[in-house]
């Protein structure tokens, strides 16, 4: 008797553990929110952007004609000019020292071809005289030519000590900002030295390099926007002003585009983002957030992704009948601020997963959030 009781306790036990085992298996799975995003319009045309620095589109290198000392040098990088402002000087005690030198050298010439002058008119009234022989006649001219001739060089050499002087002083060419400083003060100075280099703030540029497809597309004067990376709230207009036919750089081609527009914050050396249009391959497009581009295999959609040729990706698409999503296979041809455009594969009204899409799979059961548009 107490074997059988025992034998059917056991098999109590079994039977409830079988049930509980059963419960275990058929526990619903929890429902996942998902975010989606509703396609409601169309794009035709896509945005490359490239880094670059800005630089003034017109900057001169400042140096002295002559040799020299340098005096004293007080110039600032980011100091302010107008046009006409002496910036430095060089020591003009050697070169006023020459200008006397050539002066009194002046003097004396002229003083000697005065008497040289003189001596010709006592000289040609003695000959009409008979006085004086012919060939002490022409001697005494020639005297009083080469006297005069001498003045003539003495003032020559004084013109040049003269000017000499005056390109002691170096001079701003016209408003603008010093960029650099290159030598310092009481420097020995040979002509063509750069002293410094002084840039207009009205104008800036600046350059970056393109693909061989996209270098095809561009031309000169094509828009583009130019975003501060240090206030990206400040996008300016611009445009294309070279493009290079040539390149050291395998399949990368220098482009200089040239800003329309000027903004006080604007500074030689600033990190800038260049964005350029251009039209979808396919027409029209659908923007979508690049969230929801599910990440597989080589697929790199960043900076570099190239517009001009459509590349297959992979999205999940809610059904509103069923709850689920579904994967689904689109192409996209482009990039705008953060995201792709779409050529194919999606059309107006489809919602589609923009979080946690690393998550989802085929047919997955899903509770539908907020549009995240």
């Amino acid at each position: 008797m107490r074997i059988a009781s025992t034998a059917g306790l056991f098999i109590l036990l079994l039977s409830l553990s079988a049930c509980q085992k059963e419960e275990v298996e058929v526990t619903p799975e929890p429902v996942r929110g998902l975010k989606t995003f509703l396609i409601s319009e169309q794009e035709n045309s896509s945005a490359r952007r490239y880094p670059s620095v800005l630089q003034p589109s017109e900057s001169t290198s400042l140096s002295f004609q002559i040799n020299g000392i340098l005096g004293e040098n007080n110039l600032d990088v980011g100091q302010k000019v107008k046009e006409g402002d002496v910036l430095v000087s060089l020591d003009k005690r050697s070169l006023d020292l020459a200008v006397e030198s050539a002066r009194a050298a002046l003097d004396e010439a002229k003083a000697a071809a005065r008497n040289a002058k003189a001596d010709l008119e006592r000289k040609e009234k003695l000959r009409v005289d008979g006085a004086i022989s012919q060939t002490e006649i022409d001697n005494v001219r020639t005297t009083a030519a080469t006297s005069q001739a001498k003045v003539e060089q003495a003032q020559s050499q004084l013109d040049r000590a003269l000017e000499d002087l005056s390109k002691s002083d170096l001079t701003a060419p016209y408003d603008g900002i010093i960029n650099s400083v290159a030598v310092q003060s009481f420097s020995t100075i040979s002509p063509g030295t750069t002293i410094a280099t002084l840039y207009n703030p009205s104008g800036f540029e600046a350059t970056f390099s393109v693909s061989y497809d996209i270098a095809n597309r561009l031309v000169v004067g094509k828009p583009v926007q130019v975003r501060l990376a240090d206030n990206p709230k400040v996008v300016l207009r611009g445009q294309v002003t070279e493009l290079a036919s040539s390149t050291n750089t395998v399949s990368s081609y220098p482009v200089v585009i040239a800003l329309q527009e000027t903004h006080p914050n604007l500074k030689t050396g600033m990190a800038v983002e260049v964005s350029m249009e251009f039209a979808v391959t396919e027409g029209e497009g659908y923007p979508l957030p690049i969230s929801a581009i599910l990440v597989e295999g080589s697929i790199d959609i960043d900076e570099n992704f190239d517009p001009l040729e459509p590349v297959d990706v992979a999205v999940f698409v809610y059904n509103e009948d069923t709850q689920t999503v579904s994967k689904r296979v689109i192409s996209i041809a482009g990039i705008r601020e953060n995201e792709v455009i779409a050529v194919s594969g999606v059309g107006l009204g489809d919602r589609i997963a923009v979080a946690g899409v690393s998550f989802l799979r085929e047919g997955m059961k899903v509770k539908l959030l907020a549009d995240n548009k």
